[in-house]
């Protein structure tokens, strides 16, 4: 396996541990345990900076502030993981430009203009006192730097698999592919673009949600505070340039505006389960195909489980982490299925393989 090919998979997967720990972080209230940015008051790590962080303990009454010691530690590891992403992403982008003869340099250009406005978010998510518009930005950030990557893996894994069928390809006639492989395609691939885009809005929301501490605001299931359509603010709730927990006139965000946050996220979620679940069982009958329909259906399942438990289970820390990493991998495996069926004419021209040569699954 070629330098680059394992920089790619290794970013992805170090992108998809970020995004995890940048939720941890950020519900367990540890967002502005170092108050200034790219250090610790100034300093490489919290260590040096005790003097400053007792300080501020004791300015804002105690550790149950934004400020102490643990989440000063928590806030410090996860820039010190994205910084390592950062490095890696610079990599990539090298090693592509000096390959740039056999080597694509779209993608990772891109990743690289989109790492810069990832860190200057992240910077603004500090030093802005978490503004909801920011945080929410600083999200959908790190899903595309981990869409993107996961595109560019998907396309050298993609590449390998085109590469081993050229030269195991025999010279005797190609048996036809199936009737579904070849028909059912198109309509599976629009279908597909189609519960990417809907995930997307429904990330979007969920990070809308986070940022904004709504995950409760509607604590019963399968109602919402006992009404199928509760009293709800929609105008102040998706007013985005405010401050957290205030509304752009500067008074505190009320419980309808709240609810109207958690209600959309939820009424999307049933879109959400309708269309992926559709693609999920339109893919399965697609030869190549299946592994990827039953992983997308386990996803899609697993996801709605955790986000039905955290609102039964009020929201505990570690299935709140995992809601996020859910939907990260539910973003993943739906930029592996929209690529794998934009290059399924690719992989049908080069011919027939031994069983063992190309799997999806």
């Amino acid at each position: 396996m070629s330098i680059y090919r394992r920089l790619v998979y290794f970013s992805a997967v170090l992108t998809l541990i970020v995004l995890v720990v940048g939720a941890y972080v950020r519900l367990s209230d540890a967002g502005l345990g170092c108050p200034d940015w790219p250090g610790c008051y100034g300093q490489l790590t919290p260590a040096h900076a005790t003097q400053q962080i007792d300080a501020a303990v004791q300015a804002q009454g105690g550790d149950h502030g934004p400020v102490s010691i643990p989440k000063a530690w928590k806030e410090m590891g996860h820039r010190y993981l994205a910084g390592v992403l950062g490095l890696c992403i610079l990599a990539i982008a090298v090693v592509a430009w000096l390959q740039r003869r056999h080597t694509s340099i779209r993608l990772p250009i891109v990743m690289l203009v989109l790492l810069g406005v990832q860190a200057t978010l992240g910077m603004w998510t500090v030093t802005l006192l978490l503004k909801p518009a920011i945080v929410t930005a600083h999200l959908l950030g790190g899903m595309s730097l981990l869409a993107l990557l996961v595109w560019l893996s998907t396309e050298q894994w993609l590449a390998v698999q085109i590469t081993t069928q050229t030269k195991i390809q025999t010279p005797s006639p190609s048996p036809s592919p199936s009737q579904s492989t070849v028909n059912g395609v198109p309509g599976v691939r629009r279908l597909a673009s189609v519960a990417l885009g809907v995930v997307i809005v429904q990330i979007a929301l969920g990070g809308w949600v986070s940022t904004n501490y709504a995950a409760l605001a509607c604590p019963d299931l399968p109602l919402c505070r006992g009404h199928v359509v509760p009293p709800m603010d929609f105008a102040n709730a998706f007013h985005v340039l405010r401050e957290l927990g205030q509304t752009a006139q500067g008074a505190w965000l009320s419980v309808e505006a709240l609810t109207a946050i958690h209600w959309t996220h939820r009424m999307f979620a049933v879109l959400v389960f309708f269309v992926v679940g559709g693609l999920a069982h339109r893919l399965a009958r697609v030869a190549n195909c299946r592994g990827l329909a039953r992983g997308l259906a386990v996803l899609l399942l697993a996801q709605i489980a955790i986000g039905l438990g955290n609102v039964v289970l009020s929201l505990p820390l570690w299935l709140a982490a995992a809601h996020n990493a859910g939907a990260a991998l539910l973003l993943s495996i739906l930029i592996v299925i929209n690529c794998r069926l934009y290059a399924m004419r690719t992989l049908q021209a080069v011919g027939p393989t031994a069983p063992s040569a190309v799997s999806a699954s």
